[in-house]
């Protein structure tokens, strides 16, 4: 029977898919997915993310060592270790940590998706990897595949429906039964995957964070094949697939 692939469009809508029974890959490309890629590549322990600002602080107040990190309406916190850019989490600041993050959508998705036996979280970043390894859950544990994308302030988002198809792509043919809107996000990244950067740039989004001065982290997401690694969120944390 082949595994049916379908595509959430916002945070709140996770509840389907988690009621579902499906594998989820969390998305959130631009930029909270390939900030957890890019702090684990680089030696953070787990990350714990948080839906509100109140229990973001909570958890610093009882484990005070931990970094906090994060932002709302784009913008690190003045009290945060740390914003959202993916480039802030480099090695000699990160390695060994444990870190606390609250975004405006990304993390929202996350804590939505918390019931769900199975999430791995995807960027453009690490594509290929998780494109991989939820086959191989999928097809073992016989469940289907739902992306649940971030979406912006709600509403739909072109870079994480880019970064959904870049991932579909990666999936065998004639064993996944794709939705429209999952065919459609795959469809719409190999048409602009050989311009990706220049595309996403375009999103409504992506032109906010540019106003921020934030474009070099525009085009570190959108880095195709970067890393081999896949986060799975279990029991609070997101942590390194063994």
């Amino acid at each position: 029977m082949a595994v049916r692939v379908d595509v959430e469009f916002a945070a709140k809508d996770a509840y389907r898919a988690v009621k579902r029974g499906d594998l989820i890959i969390a998305v959130d490309a631009l930029r909270c997915s390939s900030s957890i890629v890019n702090a684990l590549a680089n030696g953070v322990n787990a990350v714990i993310p948080t839906e509100t600002l109140k229990e973001a602080y909570r958890l610093r107040e009882q484990h005070p060592d931990f970094l906090l990190v994060g932002e709302r309406k784009g913008c690190k916190l003045k009290s945060f270790d740390l914003g959202n850019s993916p480039l802030e989490f480099v090695r000699e600041v990160v390695d060994g940590k444990t870190v606390i993050m609250t975004t405006t959508s990304g993390t929202r998705a996350l804590v939505r998706c918390r019931r769900a036996e199975h999430v791995l979280v995807g960027a453009f970043l690490n594509a290929g990897a998780v494109a991989k390894k939820a086959v191989e859950i999928a097809q073992r544990n016989k469940v289907d595949v739902s992306f649940v994308l971030a979406g912006e302030k709600g509403l739909f988002s072109l870079e994480d429906f880019l970064c959904a198809g870049a991932i579909a792509s990666k999936f065998p043919a004639g064993t996944f039964d794709f939705s429209d809107e999952a065919l459609a996000a795959v469809l719409g990244f190999e048409r602009v995957k050989g311009a990706l950067s220049e595309y996403v740039r375009k999103s409504r989004h992506a032109r906010h964070l540019t106003e921020l001065g934030f474009e070099r982290d525009i085009e570190f997401s959108c880095m195709l094949k970067h890393f081999e690694i896949v986060p799975v969120y279990r029991d609070g944390k997101i942590t390194l697939m063994q």
